[in-house]
Protein backbone atom coordinates (compact mmCIF):
# COMPACT_ATOMS: atom_id res chain seq x y z
CA UNK A 1 0.00 0.00 0.00
CA UNK A 2 1.35 3.42 -0.96
CA UNK A 3 1.46 6.25 1.58
CA UNK A 4 0.78 9.86 0.58
CA UNK A 5 0.28 13.10 2.47
CA UNK A 6 -2.28 15.89 2.46
CA UNK A 7 -0.67 19.21 1.52
CA UNK A 8 -1.48 22.17 3.82
CA UNK A 9 -4.53 23.71 2.14
CA UNK A 10 -6.94 24.46 5.00
CA UNK A 11 -6.67 26.77 7.98
CA UNK A 12 -3.86 28.80 9.50
CA UNK A 13 -1.06 26.34 8.69
CA UNK A 14 -1.77 26.55 4.92
CA UNK A 15 0.88 29.20 4.16
CA UNK A 16 3.13 29.15 1.09
CA UNK A 17 6.20 28.56 3.27
CA UNK A 18 4.56 25.60 5.02
CA UNK A 19 3.31 24.19 1.74
CA UNK A 20 6.84 24.20 0.37
CA UNK A 21 8.39 22.80 3.55
CA UNK A 22 5.89 19.96 3.96
CA UNK A 23 5.87 19.02 0.27
CA UNK A 24 9.64 18.95 -0.08
CA UNK A 25 10.09 16.98 3.15
CA UNK A 26 7.42 14.47 2.06
CA UNK A 27 9.28 13.99 -1.21
CA UNK A 28 12.63 13.57 0.60
CA UNK A 29 11.10 10.91 2.85
CA UNK A 30 9.72 8.87 -0.05
CA UNK A 31 6.00 9.62 0.17
CA UNK A 32 4.18 8.66 -3.00
CA UNK A 33 1.85 11.62 -3.36
CA UNK A 34 0.55 15.00 -2.18
CA UNK A 35 -3.17 15.78 -2.19
CA UNK A 36 -5.36 18.87 -2.20
CA UNK A 37 -9.13 19.30 -1.85
CA UNK A 38 -11.79 21.85 -2.79
CA UNK A 39 -14.22 24.05 -0.89
CA UNK A 40 -15.59 27.13 -2.65
CA UNK A 41 -17.77 28.73 0.01
CA UNK A 42 -18.36 28.39 3.74
CA UNK A 43 -22.11 28.82 3.87
CA UNK A 44 -23.70 31.15 6.41
CA UNK A 45 -26.01 28.48 7.76
CA UNK A 46 -27.43 28.47 11.31
CA UNK A 47 -24.69 27.57 13.78
CA UNK A 48 -25.83 23.98 14.49
CA UNK A 49 -25.81 23.25 10.73
CA UNK A 50 -22.49 24.82 9.83
CA UNK A 51 -19.64 22.79 8.43
CA UNK A 52 -16.64 22.02 10.63
CA UNK A 53 -13.88 24.66 10.92
CA UNK A 54 -11.54 22.89 8.46
CA UNK A 55 -13.96 23.89 5.69
CA UNK A 56 -13.81 27.58 6.65
CA UNK A 57 -10.65 28.69 4.79
CA UNK A 58 -9.51 26.47 1.91
CA UNK A 59 -7.15 27.24 -0.98
CA UNK A 60 -7.90 26.43 -4.62
CA UNK A 61 -6.68 22.85 -5.21
CA UNK A 62 -5.49 23.34 -8.80
CA UNK A 63 -3.48 26.47 -7.97
CA UNK A 64 -1.82 24.85 -4.96
CA UNK A 65 -1.01 21.65 -6.87
CA UNK A 66 0.54 23.79 -9.62
CA UNK A 67 2.58 25.69 -7.03
CA UNK A 68 3.81 22.43 -5.52
CA UNK A 69 4.74 21.13 -8.96
CA UNK A 70 7.34 23.87 -9.13
CA UNK A 71 9.00 23.04 -5.81
CA UNK A 72 9.06 19.22 -6.11
CA UNK A 73 10.51 16.78 -8.63
CA UNK A 74 9.14 13.25 -8.13
CA UNK A 75 6.13 13.10 -5.84
CA UNK A 76 2.72 12.78 -7.50
CA UNK A 77 0.11 15.54 -7.15
CA UNK A 78 -3.53 14.64 -6.66
CA UNK A 79 -6.93 16.29 -6.28
CA UNK A 80 -9.19 14.74 -3.65
CA UNK A 81 -11.33 16.09 -5.13
CA UNK A 82 -12.14 18.84 -7.64
CA UNK A 83 -15.90 18.97 -8.23
CA UNK A 84 -16.25 18.59 -11.99
CA UNK A 85 -19.75 20.10 -12.44
CA UNK A 86 -18.44 23.49 -11.34
CA UNK A 87 -16.15 23.73 -14.40
CA UNK A 88 -16.86 23.45 -18.13
CA UNK A 89 -15.07 20.28 -19.30
CA UNK A 90 -12.92 22.21 -21.79
CA UNK A 91 -11.69 24.62 -19.08
CA UNK A 92 -10.90 21.89 -16.55
CA UNK A 93 -9.20 19.72 -19.19
CA UNK A 94 -6.99 22.64 -20.23
CA UNK A 95 -5.99 23.42 -16.62
CA UNK A 96 -5.23 19.79 -15.84
CA UNK A 97 -3.23 19.36 -19.04
CA UNK A 98 -1.06 22.36 -18.18
CA UNK A 99 -0.55 21.03 -14.64
CA UNK A 100 0.41 17.63 -16.01
CA UNK A 101 2.95 19.29 -18.31
CA UNK A 102 4.56 21.60 -15.74
CA UNK A 103 4.78 18.72 -13.25
CA UNK A 104 6.37 16.37 -15.77
CA UNK A 105 3.41 13.99 -15.80
CA UNK A 106 2.65 13.71 -12.08
CA UNK A 107 -1.06 14.58 -11.92
CA UNK A 108 -3.75 12.32 -10.46
CA UNK A 109 -7.06 13.94 -11.40
CA UNK A 110 -9.49 13.18 -8.60
CA UNK A 111 -12.96 14.40 -9.53
CA UNK A 112 -16.15 14.65 -7.52
CA UNK A 113 -19.77 15.33 -8.28
CA UNK A 114 -20.32 17.96 -5.58
CA UNK A 115 -22.83 17.98 -2.74
CA UNK A 116 -23.16 21.59 -1.52
CA UNK A 117 -26.34 23.28 -2.82
CA UNK A 118 -24.72 26.68 -2.25
CA UNK A 119 -21.72 25.76 -4.39
CA UNK A 120 -24.01 24.56 -7.14
CA UNK A 121 -25.88 27.87 -6.98
CA UNK A 122 -22.68 29.95 -6.83
CA UNK A 123 -21.22 28.27 -9.93
CA UNK A 124 -24.47 28.12 -11.90
CA UNK A 125 -24.19 24.33 -12.21
CA UNK A 126 -27.28 22.16 -12.70
CA UNK A 127 -27.81 19.82 -9.70
CA UNK A 128 -30.17 17.45 -11.52
CA UNK A 129 -29.22 14.02 -12.91
CA UNK A 130 -25.76 14.19 -11.38
CA UNK A 131 -24.77 10.64 -12.27
CA UNK A 132 -25.66 10.96 -15.93
CA UNK A 133 -23.87 14.29 -16.13
CA UNK A 134 -20.71 12.87 -14.58
CA UNK A 135 -20.64 9.93 -16.99
CA UNK A 136 -20.97 12.29 -19.95
CA UNK A 137 -18.42 14.68 -18.43
CA UNK A 138 -15.84 11.89 -18.36
CA UNK A 139 -16.58 10.99 -21.98
CA UNK A 140 -16.17 14.64 -22.94
CA UNK A 141 -12.83 14.89 -21.12
CA UNK A 142 -11.61 11.79 -22.91
CA UNK A 143 -12.53 13.25 -26.30
CA UNK A 144 -10.85 16.57 -25.48
CA UNK A 145 -7.65 14.77 -24.49
CA UNK A 146 -7.58 12.22 -27.32
CA UNK A 147 -9.57 13.60 -30.27
CA UNK A 148 -7.52 14.80 -33.24
CA UNK A 149 -9.38 17.05 -33.80
CA UNK A 150 -11.72 16.87 -30.81
CA UNK A 151 -15.48 17.10 -31.18
CA UNK A 152 -18.21 16.27 -28.68
CA UNK A 153 -21.97 16.66 -28.78
CA UNK A 154 -23.79 15.21 -25.78
CA UNK A 155 -26.95 15.89 -23.87
CA UNK A 156 -25.20 18.15 -21.36
CA UNK A 157 -21.82 19.14 -22.84
CA UNK A 158 -20.62 20.19 -26.28
CA UNK A 159 -17.21 20.89 -27.79
CA UNK A 160 -17.08 22.25 -31.36
CA UNK A 161 -14.67 20.54 -33.73
CA UNK A 162 -11.11 21.72 -33.20
CA UNK A 163 -7.66 21.02 -31.78
CA UNK A 164 -7.04 21.28 -28.05
CA UNK A 165 -3.28 21.39 -27.74
CA UNK A 166 -0.87 20.83 -26.11
CA UNK A 167 -1.51 17.26 -24.98
CA UNK A 168 -0.83 15.90 -21.47
CA UNK A 169 2.46 14.22 -20.70
CA UNK A 170 0.62 11.15 -19.42
CA UNK A 171 -1.03 9.34 -22.29
CA UNK A 172 -3.78 9.08 -23.19
CA UNK A 173 -4.45 11.44 -20.26
CA UNK A 174 -3.77 11.84 -16.52
CA UNK A 175 -5.34 9.12 -14.37
CA UNK A 176 -8.90 10.07 -13.40
CA UNK A 177 -10.21 8.93 -10.03
CA UNK A 178 -13.74 9.50 -8.77
CA UNK A 179 -15.14 10.27 -5.34
CA UNK A 180 -18.59 9.39 -4.01
CA UNK A 181 -20.00 6.85 -1.58
CA UNK A 182 -23.35 5.79 -3.05
CA UNK A 183 -23.34 2.35 -4.73
CA UNK A 184 -23.89 3.93 -8.16
CA UNK A 185 -20.93 6.27 -7.62
CA UNK A 186 -18.71 3.37 -6.55
CA UNK A 187 -19.68 1.33 -9.60
CA UNK A 188 -19.07 4.35 -11.83
CA UNK A 189 -15.55 4.73 -10.40
CA UNK A 190 -14.76 1.15 -11.30
CA UNK A 191 -16.38 1.28 -14.73
CA UNK A 192 -15.26 4.68 -16.00
CA UNK A 193 -12.20 5.78 -14.04
CA UNK A 194 -8.81 4.54 -12.91
CA UNK A 195 -9.99 4.30 -9.33
CA UNK A 196 -11.91 5.67 -6.36
CA UNK A 197 -11.11 8.21 -3.63
CA UNK A 198 -12.87 8.04 -0.26
CA UNK A 199 -14.29 11.00 1.63
CA UNK A 200 -12.95 12.33 4.91
CA UNK A 201 -15.77 10.67 6.87
CA UNK A 202 -15.65 7.23 5.24
CA UNK A 203 -15.55 4.46 7.86
CA UNK A 204 -12.91 1.76 7.60
CA UNK A 205 -15.58 -0.84 8.45
CA UNK A 206 -17.39 0.07 5.22
CA UNK A 207 -14.29 -0.25 3.06
CA UNK A 208 -14.50 -3.96 2.09
CA UNK A 209 -18.01 -3.49 0.67
CA UNK A 210 -16.96 -0.31 -1.14
CA UNK A 211 -13.89 -2.02 -2.62
CA UNK A 212 -16.02 -4.94 -3.81
CA UNK A 213 -18.54 -2.56 -5.40
CA UNK A 214 -15.83 -0.58 -7.20
CA UNK A 215 -14.15 -3.71 -8.49
CA UNK A 216 -17.45 -5.25 -9.61
CA UNK A 217 -18.11 -2.07 -11.55
CA UNK A 218 -14.79 -2.57 -13.31
CA UNK A 219 -15.51 -6.24 -14.07
CA UNK A 220 -18.95 -5.48 -15.46
CA UNK A 221 -17.38 -2.89 -17.75
CA UNK A 222 -14.87 -5.43 -19.06
CA UNK A 223 -11.94 -3.94 -17.18
CA UNK A 224 -9.36 -5.61 -14.94
CA UNK A 225 -10.64 -5.08 -11.37
CA UNK A 226 -7.19 -5.69 -9.91
CA UNK A 227 -5.87 -2.58 -11.66
CA UNK A 228 -8.41 -0.23 -10.08
CA UNK A 229 -6.91 2.07 -7.46
CA UNK A 230 -8.51 2.44 -4.02
CA UNK A 231 -7.28 5.71 -2.50
CA UNK A 232 -8.22 6.57 1.09
CA UNK A 233 -8.16 10.00 2.68
CA UNK A 234 -6.77 9.07 6.07
CA UNK A 235 -7.81 11.79 8.49
CA UNK A 236 -4.94 11.73 10.97
CA UNK A 237 -5.18 13.28 14.43
CA UNK A 238 -2.12 12.90 16.65
CA UNK A 239 -3.40 12.59 20.23
CA UNK A 240 -2.12 11.17 23.51
CA UNK A 241 -5.11 8.80 23.75
CA UNK A 242 -6.94 6.86 21.06
CA UNK A 243 -10.50 7.88 20.20
CA UNK A 244 -12.17 5.21 18.03
CA UNK A 245 -15.23 7.43 17.59
CA UNK A 246 -13.02 9.98 15.82
CA UNK A 247 -11.63 7.40 13.40
CA UNK A 248 -8.94 4.72 13.21
CA UNK A 249 -6.14 7.26 12.72
CA UNK A 250 -6.79 9.24 15.92
CA UNK A 251 -4.41 8.68 18.81
CA UNK A 252 -0.70 8.05 19.41
CA UNK A 253 1.65 7.02 16.60
CA UNK A 254 1.17 3.30 17.26
CA UNK A 255 -2.62 3.65 16.98
CA UNK A 256 -2.30 5.50 13.67
CA UNK A 257 0.06 2.79 12.43
CA UNK A 258 -2.46 0.09 13.33
CA UNK A 259 -5.18 2.06 11.56
CA UNK A 260 -3.11 2.12 8.39
CA UNK A 261 -2.72 -1.64 8.63
CA UNK A 262 -6.52 -1.97 8.87
CA UNK A 263 -6.92 0.06 5.68
CA UNK A 264 -4.35 -2.10 3.88
CA UNK A 265 -6.07 -5.29 4.99
CA UNK A 266 -9.44 -3.92 3.84
CA UNK A 267 -8.21 -3.38 0.28
CA UNK A 268 -6.77 0.14 0.09
CA UNK A 269 -4.03 0.56 -2.50
CA UNK A 270 -3.04 3.98 -1.14
CA UNK A 271 -3.74 6.04 1.99
CA UNK A 272 -2.76 9.66 2.26
CA UNK A 273 -2.41 11.06 5.76
CA UNK A 274 -4.42 14.26 5.85
CA UNK A 275 -4.07 16.67 8.78
CA UNK A 276 -6.30 19.32 7.20
CA UNK A 277 -9.41 17.73 8.71
CA UNK A 278 -8.02 17.78 12.25
CA UNK A 279 -9.89 20.70 13.83
CA UNK A 280 -6.75 21.52 15.82
CA UNK A 281 -4.84 22.04 12.54
CA UNK A 282 -7.08 22.77 9.53
CA UNK A 283 -8.70 25.68 11.29
CA UNK A 284 -8.23 29.44 10.73
CA UNK A 285 -7.82 29.88 14.49
CA UNK A 286 -5.32 27.05 15.02
CA UNK A 287 -1.74 27.58 16.16
CA UNK A 288 0.14 27.32 12.85
CA UNK A 289 3.50 26.70 14.55
CA UNK A 290 2.13 23.74 16.51
CA UNK A 291 0.38 22.43 13.38
CA UNK A 292 3.63 22.40 11.47
CA UNK A 293 5.37 20.60 14.32
CA UNK A 294 2.68 17.90 14.39
CA UNK A 295 2.90 17.54 10.62
CA UNK A 296 6.63 16.91 10.80
CA UNK A 297 6.13 14.34 13.57
CA UNK A 298 3.65 12.47 11.36
CA UNK A 299 5.86 12.79 8.29
CA UNK A 300 8.89 11.35 10.09
CA UNK A 301 6.95 8.57 11.82
CA UNK A 302 5.39 7.15 8.66
CA UNK A 303 8.12 7.86 6.13
CA UNK A 304 7.97 5.14 3.45
CA UNK A 305 11.73 5.34 2.91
Amino acid sequence: MLIGFGAPVSGAWATPANQVAISQRAEELGYASLWTFSRLIYSDWPEPMRLAPPYRSVHDPIVIASFLAGVTQRIRLGFAVVNAPFYPPIALAKAMTSLDIVSGGRLDAGLGIGWSPDEYEATGADPTRKGARMAEYLACLDEIWTGDPAEFSGEFYKVPRGWVDPRPVQQPHPPVLLGGTAPAALRRAGALAEGWISSSRFAVADLPVAVDTVRRGASEAGRNPDEVRIVIRGVARLRDVADPDAGPLTGPIEVIRAGLEHYAAAGATEVFLDLNFDEEIGNPDADATRSLDVAHQILEAFAPA
